[in-house]
């Protein structure tokens, strides 16, 4: 039988963050190694989540954690600020970063990229660990194939911080693989409220809701003449992302360099 994979968790004082926690906890393959927030109460990481104490206290600083813990894994939880200083920490010791923060540039993963390589490790940076929602991002590309004209419509709760959403970018950036760029709408087209028709991309819109009691949807609409089709995923609980991240921090140990996407891993 192979050692546990040790997995440290940043922002886990957070929603997500407790999510992962509890997962690496009930997981006889992992092992929590580590628990690191810059806010949360300083206790032990199991009743945070309200699980039986595990033994691995919250701490406020991921570069002790990272020195100290033994991490095979860092899965990162954080915002956007935080996202690309504590993944470039991680891969400098040498400890493969799963990241489901968003706001990396490209510059920044390419940079990330390499990183990895000269370090001989894996890591992932994910906009979404939701198998429903990569299913909806394949199909939507597919789609895009014989229903060029198309929009984005993507909904959050009102303390999101970035907008577009990561998912909406990375489903984006995979309809414009399978789609040349085409300019829709009528071509003399005036905004009379500015942003009324959404960000621009490639041709075509993205929206992005953002309203309280919302937690996670996007949908894709597809228009033609005489028809439409819409590509819907909708997410209800944070748990609903944690086979995939469970999934990750298992694929992160056995390839070298940084990938983008969680559809890369799914076979």
């Amino acid at each position: 039988m192979s050692e546990p994979i040790k997995v440290a968790v940043a922002g886990a004082g957070g929603r997500m963050g407790r999510e992962v926690v509890k997962m690496v906890l009930q997981d006889d393959k992992l092992v929590l190694a580590a628990a690191v927030d810059r806010s949360a109460e300083l206790m032990d990481a199991g009743l945070l989540v309200g699980l039986p104490a595990c033994g691995v206290s919250i701490t406020r600083v991921l570069e002790e954690a990272l020195q100290n813990s033994g991490a095979d894994v860092l899965v990162d939880f954080t915002i956007p600020a935080f996202a690309y200083s504590n993944t470039l920490a991680a891969i400098t010791h040498g400890v493969r970063p799963v990241v489901g923060t968003t706001g990396f540039t490209p510059e920044q993963i390419k940079e990330l990229d390499e990183l990895c390589q000269s370090r001989g490790i894996g890591g992932l940076i994910a906009p979404n660990f939701s198998i429903g929602a990569i299913l909806m991002m394949k199909f939507a590309a597919e789609a895009a194939k014989y229903f060029p004209h198309l929009e984005i419509i993507e909904y959050h709760g009102d303390q999101k911080l970035d907008a577009p959403s990561g998912t909406s970018i990375k489903t984006a950036e995979l309809i414009s693989e399978a789609r040349r760029e085409l300019k829709q709408g009528n071509p003399n087209e005036e905004e009379t409220i500015e942003g009324a028709r959404g960000g621009y991309y490639d041709g075509f819109r993205i929206h992005s809701v953002r309203l309280p009691g919302v937690f996670a949807q996007q949908e894709v609409i597809f228009g033609a003449f005489g028809q439409s089709l819409k590509i819907r995923h909708d997410s209800y609980d944070r748990a609903g992302y944690m086979p995939g991240v469970n999934v990750a921090v298992n694929k992160v140990m056995n390839y070298t360099g940084l990938v983008y996407g969680f559809e890369h891993l799914m076979d």
